[in-house]
């Protein structure tokens, strides 16, 4: 048994129709409270007394470091004009460096280099939209992870930063127009808890390239509904602004509006939030949008804005359509036929051009183009293939390499295959199992199960250099496709949301037997991870089937599911959870929270992993969950927690970080499992 640190418990104690929860560890959610602080650093310390003990953690790091260290390209890239700019990563530098290129064939130059705006690494960038004439580019700069960012504008003419800087911005997209461009932002919050606070009336504003941000211009707000997303993009003759509002992950209602007429109001074309529509580009007065009304696949629908009809441009496909990205006269569509990538070139009146020649069987991150550019960039990569970009021609469909990455060890002998695993209801679930070609199938290989399973988002196959060590090691690892996702068009997504959430802890279950069952592993050595909704994922299956486990990894997870919406933008999760203030949504969501689940029995080893910027899921989750599986667990392996300092809810973490985080994962994980072959 472990000597855990002493946690207080107070006596909050409510009542929700009729039940009463009692929530002990609510002073947890004070990030400011010292006495949170001085807990948070011995849990620190008692988990790296457990790691430092390990003596294969050393070896496993330097193998993982040298799995990182080598030439790579990043997913995300865009086109601006002729211009192609994209992310590379020389080996291990904390963030990828953007570059740019003229044409096809330029030589690259350092556009944007992240790693000289931190010493520890720890400020991300992300690119934003760039103005009509390719003058300009938006990018967001993110400081420890936090979902707060600032806007800023790069000049790519003169090929430097332009003085205007945007705050308290996040979850934005800049739309440009005129001299200007629209985006969304919050009020300023409260100091000191602008990682908790709940955000609210989010508002559009314009600005005007070369003001100072206090002379933006309030384009929209919404006060009488003050827990909705709301964004505005421009059509392409600049004719029309289309204002998209949400009540959180999924459903929008969409308005449009005459560029020229401030003073009119936005007109409603389609009426939330029972469906989803997207906005994915113009041709000349005619709006094209993606769709689920109808389709439960999705569709592509266009509207005329000066007449308001509607038609269908590209029907339903018996394939879930993934995204659609408007390049010039074409519409590049990716479907998921199984999880794994197929595209077709359209041009704008819906006739299909080419069927997209992908390099292999994985996934399409993205498309990016411009009509004078006289080729489209696809990102695309696999589980054994770290990203590439390629060139498509949208006439014929052919691609060709345009940058790879390489890597350091032999992609040959590894193999990814999909089998396909029933659930409680019959259900067939997908899962993708990458291994060693000559691996013997007998039950002894060292597994990690990897899940997400909510919010209409697939899981499609993607590289990680961590991966590629637990290959090394003769261990299999496994992605499940559960129902929640996006995998199977919107109908798979219902049947994991809201009252039928139990449905993707089943799925879960289901494949975790069905990889015992088939041999690829044994439950002493089969180990589970998840994040964030994933996260709440592995808290809820451990509570319900401890015995299937040998360890977890809980990573940023969603565990207190009866005040998850009272934290910065939780209230956007209740179309996906339910609202736990509502009786219905309650009796269901208290029957499988992970914190109000936990029971006095064995428990397998658990990491949970979070981290001190994490203003998404904000870490009293965490917390407040640990601080119960201590108090609780009869078990004598190691129930712990992680704190990540400088670091958010995972976006834009530096690659040192991403190195000593999955050796501690790995460590503990092979020290919790019985002796492998």
């Amino acid at each position: 048994m472990y000597n855990y640190p002493n946690t207080r418990k107070v006596g909050v104690e409510e009542i929700h129709f009729g039940v009463k929860i009692p929530d002990p560890y609510r002073w947890m959610e004070d990030e400011n409270d010292p006495e949170l602080n001085a807990w948070i650093e011995a849990q620190n310390k008692l988990t790296y007394s457990i790691l430092d003990k390990i003596p294969e953690r050393g070896g496993i790091r330097e193998r993982l470091e040298e799995l990182y260290n080598f030439p790579k390209y990043n997913f995300m890239m865009t086109v601006v004009g002729k211009k192609i700019i994209y992310a590379y990563n020389d080996g291990l530098q904390n963030q990828s460096v953007y570059y740019v290129q003229e044409g096809l064939d330029g030589e690259a130059e350092v556009l944007i280099d992240p790693n000289t705006l931190s010493e520890d690494g720890t400020v991300a960038v992300n690119l934003n939209g760039h103005s009509k004439d390719n003058r300009y580019l938006a990018f967001l700069q993110a400081q420890s992870g936090s979902d707060w960012q600032t806007l800023k504008i790069m000049d790519l003419e003169k090929n430097e930063l332009m003085e205007d800087e945007l705050n308290w911005v996040k979850f934005t997209y800049t739309a440009w127009c005129g001299d200007g461009f629209f985006y969304s932002g919050y009020d300023k919050p409260v100091k000191g808890k602008e990682l908790s606070e709940k955000n609210e009336n989010m508002k559009v504003y314009y600005h005007k390239l070369g003001e100072d941000q206090s002379q933006d211009q309030l384009i929209y707000t919404d006060p009488e509904h003050p827990l909705r997303f709301h964004g505005i993009v421009v059509s392409e003759n600049e004719k029309w602004l289309v204002l998209t509002s949400s009540e959180g992950t999924y459903g929008a209602e969409i308005k449009l509006r005459k560029a020229d007429a401030p003073d009119e109001d936005f007109q409603i074309l389609f009426k939330g939030f029972d469906n989803e529509f997207e906005y994915i580009g113009s041709q000349d007065d005619e709006l094209y949008f993606v769709t689920d009304k109808e389709a439960s696949n999705k569709k592509i629908i266009k509207i005329n804005a000066q007449t308001l009809e509607v038609e269908d441009l590209i029907a339903e496909s018996k394939n879930s359509l993934e995204y659609v990205t408007k390049v010039g006269n074409y519409l590049l569509v990716n479907y998921l036929k199984d999880v794994v990538s197929q595209s077709c070139c359209y041009d704008t009146k819906g006739n299909l051009k080419a069927e997209v020649q992908l390099p292999g069987i994985g996934n399409v991150y993205m498309y990016a183009g411009s009509k004078d550019l006289e080729k489209i960039i696809l990102s695309f990569g696999s589980f054994i293939n770290p990203v590439g970009l390629y060139t498509v021609d949208p006439e014929t469909g052919e691609t060709e390499v345009f940058k790879t990455s390489t890597v350091s060890f032999d992609a040959a002998q590894f193999i990814t295959e999909q089998i396909f695993c029933e659930s409680k209801d019959g259900t067939k679930i997908p899962v993708f199992i990458t291994r060693r070609k000559d691996l013997e199938l007998d039950g002894s290989n060292p597994t990690l199960l990897y899940a997400y399973g909510g919010f209409n988002i697939s899981l499609t196959p993607s590289f990680d250099p961590a991966t590629i060590y637990l290959l090394e090691q003769g261990g299999v690892y496994a992605q499940a496709n559960l129902r929640g996702g996006a995998e199977y068009g919107e109908a798979w997504h219902k049947a994991g949301m809201l009252l039928n959430k139990q449905n993707v802890f089943d799925d879960f279950i289901a494949v975790a037997e069905t990889l015992i069952e088939k041999g690829y592993t044994a439950s002493d050595k089969l180990a589970i991870q998840g994040g964030s909704n994933g996260g709440l994922l592995m808290g809820a299956v451990t509570n319900q089937r401890p015995d299937l486990f040998s360890a977890v990894f809980a990573q940023v997870g969603v565990m207190d599911m009866l005040r998850y919406h009272k934290f910065t933008i939780g209230w956007g999760w209740a179309v996906e959870y339910g609202n736990p203030e509502e009786e219905v949504h309650f009796r269901n969501i208290v029957k499988y929270s992970p914190l109000h689940n936990i029971e006095e029995k064995e428990y397998p080893a658990v990491m949970v992993m979070t981290a001190d910027h994490d203003d998404r899921v904000v870490p009293a989750h965490s917390f407040k969950y640990i601080a119960t599986l201590q108090e609780k667990n009869t078990g004598e392996k190691p129930v712990v927690i992680r704190v990540a300092t400088k670091a958010g809810h995972g976006a834009g973490k530096p690659v040192s970080k991403l190195i000593d985080e999955a050796a501690d994962r790995y460590a503990f994980f092979f020290n919790n499992i019985s002796e492998t072959k």
